[in-house]
């Protein structure tokens, strides 16, 4: 099924392309040359009527639908087991956070950051992987009580994350957190975001709640937008009829998650390849939220997504992705990602 929905998403932006082209054609040609089509008695209409790409285009887009609607009605027991799929009720009885921070040249807001979570309920260990900075960074977060993971070399976010993730399985954690060292996130709401796990194994931020938001933080209107029709196209992917999806997602670019301990067990192995043992996204792509997402739900585990806060990061983005051309090149990415996965 992976094939025919990469084919009908291919498909349908061609479908929209050949569409507006062809009716803009016949508008600018009409608009230009309407005294002649007005003698002639060719009025737009049947200007476009008469036309036999017209024909062919009404034709591919009928077959479209019907392609569509079959994919839809094949899906309607798409993920349906009651055991995996539905409501369960498995309560942490004593929680206790490993919280994971990737971090490169963050030396302005590392201090609030590291304090920040260490403050919060229920921690028991808060490690910065450190990815080769140039800056005080490392020895500010260990200052503050942080155990910190120094790289010999700079390998990219996503193998901070995955060195984290691996570190936290050696403690004696049963919850994960995985945040940011930009102070984008707050640790008051792993509050909020731990309940959720007496009914699921994942729990996801978004960002694009607005009163949730502060006034100035990254998320322009593109990046919003970016990252909700992606979120919709994962949604589609997983898409079951009966629900509208296995999981409900507007945010494809939220890397703040808590996850149980059994469940990243069930998926840390398939993070990196298994003979080289490198991170199976690039480093500095932004990609590793996006990935850990989709292994999560195509490994059957229960993923919701939740409002958090979201504030101005602190300091300037190592992936520049608050940069249009590059931000462009990453939805690019994920969009490619997505359909590929």
């Amino acid at each position: 099924m992976g094939f025919v929905f990469s084919l009908l998403i291919i498909s349908f932006i061609v479908l929209i392309l050949i569409n507006a082209i062809f009716a803009t054609f016949h508008i600018v040609v009409w608009s230009i040359d309407g005294l002649n089509a007005i003698f002639q008695g060719m009025n737009l209409t049947e200007r476009i009527i008469y036309s036999t790409y017209f024909k062919w285009i009404i034709l591919a887009d009928i077959l479209w639908i019907i392609s569509a609607l079959v994919f839809v009605f094949r899906r309607k027991q798409y993920k349906t087991d009651e055991q995996l799929y539905y409501l369960i009720n498995k309560p942490i009885m004593e929680p206790k956070i490993c919280v994971i921070i990737p971090a490169y040249n963050e030396e302005p807001v590392i201090e609030q950051v590291v304090t920040d979570y260490i403050n919060q309920k229920n921690i028991e260990s808060v490690f910065v992987i450190d990815n080769h900075s140039s800056d005080d960074t490392a020895k500010i977060a260990e200052k503050c009580g942080a155990i910190v993971i120094r790289k010999e070399k700079n390998m990219g976010y996503a193998h901070s994350c995955v060195m984290g993730l691996k570190k936290s399985l050696e403690t004696n954690a049963n919850i994960i957190a995985l945040t940011e060292a930009d102070g984008t996130y707050s640790g008051t709401d792993l509050q909020k975001m731990i309940p959720y796990l007496d009914n699921v194994d994942m729990v996801i931020g978004t960002r694009e709640i607005q009163v949730l938001s502060e006034k100035g933080n990254q998320n322009k209107t593109l990046y919003v937008w970016g990252n909700f029709l992606l979120a919709k196209l994962i949604q589609i992917k997983f898409f079951s009829l009966q629900h509208m999806g296995v999981v409900s997602l507007t945010d494809v670019g939220c890397s703040y998650r808590c996850i149980k301990r059994d469940a990243l067990e069930k998926i840390i192995e398939q993070f990196s390849h298994p003979e080289t043992g490198d991170v199976l996204v690039k480093p500095n792509s932004g990609l590793f939220a996006l990935f850990m997402t989709m292994l999560g739900i195509k490994n059957d585990l229960r993923v919701v997504e939740i409002p958090i806060t979201f504030k101005k990061r602190i300091g300037i983005s190592k992936t520049e992705s608050d940069k249009k051309d590059k931000a462009f090149k990453y939805a690019l990415e994920f969009f490619w990602f997505i359909l590929r996965s």
